[in-house]
């Protein structure tokens, strides 16, 4: 979790279990509309991350700690049925971000899609069903192509169970739309041209900015994935809250060079936290952190050098 950081020094601020684990959450945000959509009727009902869902087998939920808890779970316990939800945004297709747009058969039920191919399922149940039936999913056309070719630095990180069901075309919306929307945002610096350490790209994060739903907008955050991409939305008390992926997974990642050892370019990830954190300070953005085990909630306040996370409301 914390790449070139050593772990004498990681563990001053993040405390560890017997395995060298720490604490992390998947942390997902369920968006209502204040007001009722005028195509829908109602407020629409958005979904930002789907965590790691119920796939893995014991096995691998042993490993990484699960505590069994999906989002699944968290969006019955608010009170809002799963067919309920509109659209679901996910940052990028690791498992622990989109795993939970598919989940285990259950008894009596048919299968949406089920994996033929060796590896193609995360778990010991090949057969899926869609989380949120009735939801369209939104992501960056660049990551859907890396998952699709499982373009990783870890091989078992993309899944096909959670995509593939996708992309079947004999399985779209009730009202015949595509289960998948792909977005190509603005890239903040040219294809191949290296960007220098501290350096801001060119053009502003408005004009990067894609609106993919009416007030919600993604722009892209490269480095963990080359397709990673960020969430930004104005809340009902006027604030621009921008849903942080794995750039910064967690307050402890405000360093410069505090990025995960499975990103595919932890130098991109670098400069990309440069420019991210230096709009947040700017801007007055509120952060929500992707994987923060305490209050995901943050501002960001320059400082001499650098830049630090304050605590803020939920």
């Amino acid at each position: 979790m914390f790449g070139v950081i050593p772990r004498v020094v990681w563990t001053r601020v993040a405390p560890c279990d017997d395995k060298n684990r720490v604490e992390l959450s998947h942390n997902c945000l369920l968006l209502e509309s204040t007001e009722p959509d005028p195509v829908l009727g109602r407020p629409r009902r958005v979904l930002i991350e789907a965590g790691t869902g119920d796939k893995l087998d014991a096995k691998m939920s042993a490993i990484f700690g699960l505590d069994g808890r999906t989002v699944e779970t968290a969006v019955v316990e608010a009170g809002v049925d799963v067919g309920a939800i509109d659209h679901v945004i996910v940052s990028h297709l690791h498992f622990d971000h989109a795993g939970g747009l598919t989940r285990r058969v259950r008894e009596g039920e048919e299968p949406d899609w089920e994996a033929t191919k060796p590896g193609s399922a995360s778990g010991d149940e090949p057969r899926v069903k869609f989380t949120f039936p009735n939801a369209e999913l939104i992501v960056q056309r660049r990551e859907w192509v890396d998952a699709r070719n499982n373009d990783a630095v870890m091989t078992r990180t993309y899944y096909r169970d959670h995509i593939l069901p996708f992309e079947d075309e004999s399985k779209p919306l009730s009202d015949g739309r595509p289960r998948l929307r792909q977005v190509d945002a603005q890239r903040p610096f040219p294809l191949n041209r290296k960007p220098s350490r501290d350096e801001k790209p060119k053009t502003s994060v408005d004009e990067r900015m894609t609106e993919v739903l009416p007030g919600i907008r993604v722009f892209l955050t490269p480095g963990h994935t080359w397709g990673q991409q960020a969430v930004a939305f104005e809340d009902d008390r006027g604030r621009t809250v921008v849903f942080t992926p794995d750039l910064m997974p967690t307050a402890w990642h405000v360093g410069q060079a505090y990025s995960l050892s499975y990103d595919v370019e932890p130098y991109t990830s670098m400069v990309t936290k440069g420019w991210f954190l230096d709009e947040a300070a700017e801007r007055g953005w509120t952060l929500v952190l992707d994987h923060e085990p305490g209050n995901p909630v943050r501002t960001v306040r320059r400082t001499e050098g650098w830049y630090e996370l304050d605590e803020a409301e939920g």
